[in-house]
């Protein structure tokens, strides 16, 4: 005989965007299991689902049906297609548990295909140093090219060879059908044929799929030692044919660990539209951050449908809401680049929401950038209201802000020295806005009010430990192979009246920010 013993079991975990509840998925699967338990037979669970979503902190059973039966126990677990990542994400335990949500969230959009693999070199500039390491990444359209591209460029003006390559593709108007991506040499400058060197690159890559566009469908980009010569023939003749055997279509998560140099972890987000289009972002950079029109390396592709200047438009957007509005070092990059690419195989139903799900991806990726910087043990939340100018100089400020390194130095030691905050703002605004008036402004450090109407609002013991507490509850460490939390060290100022409104979002400066440094090459 059957029985109903439980009419409802799929259960939906819910993340806090204040982060009150951290569940692991994992807790999903031992509640079906303790389930199971319920009955004293054999069983079967007709239907079991998880699925995170952003909302406030609870635990909600919906739907489904548990009974018990004479047959062999069967576990039917029925998982949701295309799960996304949290707009924050949760807190995680174990490298092992970040890699598996990433993974799971990175499913590819239709079209994408995405290879990688490793070679190693013997850089000409440095030879001492031996057969040195170098990954190939190949991003493949496999139903043909397209049009739909946008990209965003460096400023520096000693950009790699990639980015002159790349900006000639994008000014050209050719279609694109697939990426190739290198780490450990950025291409920039070199003693060499830069240029001649991606091309061929390229060319192995449009050989290898056959395209019928050629090299010229192919966007280059390379990132690392900046000076030395790309190893073009080891990567032609070994890696880049082994990356385009290891072509699948399942994960972006290989690209997001391909790309990476000093990064300690690979950075992933993804959000699928109510019309099924889905977005799914990578990125790379840990240190030499603060981006002008760009950030270290950025790759985001989608299936939906949509004009390759409107793509433009929001990408450019979407880089000023978040990659421009972060700094770890003040140092721009000769490599930055960020593309956008379509395969256009879903239709699109609403821009808008397309633009909003873009704005989630990038915003997403650069407070991981940050997190992941090249020794962090804080990041830094600066939310600017009413600046009396434009957004672009409010984020200028903010900048400025994170770079100051008596600012850094304090929040790494936990050290609430406030005078170096308004020291910093002060600075800023006597040498760019001179005229404006500070009078009105006000200050807070986690929530609490620290400087208003020209002075600080400091008083006693207990302020200092509250402060000092909020620094340390965001706290990171230093050489973390993966995010154990998403805190942050908050900041705000507001100048009153009417004006910008901008967050920006920076790191402190550790004695290991130097150790990688010194380090770097070797």
């Amino acid at each position: 005989e059957t029985v109903d013993i439980v009419k409802i079991i799929t259960i939906h975990i819910i993340y806090s965007q204040a982060m009150i509840f951290s569940i692991s998925r994992k807790i999903a699967s031992a509640l079906a299991t303790a389930a199971m338990a319920l009955s004293s037979s054999s069983c079967t669970i007709a239907a079991f689902s998880t699925r995170a979503i952003v909302s406030s902190a609870k635990i909600h059973s919906i739907g489904g049906s548990f009974r018990r039966s004479s047959t062999a126990c069967i576990l039917h677990a029925e998982t949701i297609d295309g799960v996304d990542t949290d707009t924050v994400l949760p807190s995680f335990s174990t490298k092992e548990e970040y890699t598996s949500y990433l993974n799971a969230a990175g499913k590819l959009p239709s079209g994408f295909a995405i290879g990688t693999a490793t070679g190693g070199f013997v850089s000409v500039e440095a030879p001492a140093m031996g057969e040195l390491p170098i990954k190939a990444t190949v991003i493949h359209l496999t139903e043909g090219p397209t049009d739909s591209w946008a990209a965003v460029f460096t400023s520096n003006k000693f950009p790699g060879c990639p980015v002159i390559v790349g900006k000639s593709r994008l000014s050209g108007g050719n279609q694109l059908q697939a990426l190739v991506i290198n780490n450990k040499v950025s291409n920039v400058c070199p003693g060499g044929d830069g240029i001649a060197a991606a091309e061929s690159v390229c060319d192995a890559v449009a050989t290898g799929l056959n395209l019928p566009g050629g090299a010229s469908s192919v966007l280059p980009s390379s990132t690392g030692v900046i000076g030395w010569r790309l190893p073009a023939k080891e990567l032609a003749e070994d890696i880049v044919p082994k990356a385009i055997e290891a072509l699948q279509t399942e994960s972006a998560f290989a690209a997001a660990e391909a790309i990476m140099t000093t990064d300690r972890y690979p950075k992933l987000r993804s959000k699928t539209l109510s019309d099924g289009t889905r977005i799914v972002g990578v990125a790379k950079g840990a240190g030499m951050i603060e981006p002008n029109m760009a950030t270290m390396l950025g790759y985001i592709m989608t299936d939906a449908t949509i004009e390759k200047s409107k793509l433009q438009g929001m990408l450019s957007e979407a880089c000023n809401r978040s990659f421009n509005s972060i700094s770890i070092d003040g140092d721009e990059s000769t490599s930055d680049t960020v593309v956008a690419i379509a395969s256009g195989l879903k239709p699109l139903s609403s821009e808008d929401e397309f633009q909003a799900a873009l704005f989630e991806v990038t915003e997403g990726l650069s407070a991981d950038l940050v997190r992941n910087g090249e020794g962090t043990g804080h990041v830094i939340r600066v939310r600017i209201s009413n600046f009396p100018g434009s957004e672009y100089d409010a984020r200028r400020m903010g900048r400025h802000l994170v770079n100051s390194p008596l600012v850094k130095c304090a929040i790494s030691g936990n050290d609430p020295n406030t005078g170096r905050i308004a020291g910093a703002i002060g600075s800023f605004m006597g040498k760019f806005f001179p005229s404006e008036s500070v009078d009105a402004m006000s200050l807070t450090l986690g929530g609490r009010i620290i400087f208003n109407n020209g002075q600080f609002v400091l008083e006693g013991d207990a302020v200092e430990k509250e402060l000092s507490g909020h620094m340390a509850n965001a706290q990171l460490g230093e050489c973390d192979d993966f995010p154990t939390h998403q805190n942050f060290v908050e900041i705000g100022i507001d100048f009153g009246g009417s004006g910008s409104d901008v967050t920006v979002l920076g790191s402190d400066l550790t004695k290991e920010y130097v150790t990688v440094n010194a380090d770097y090459r070797s």
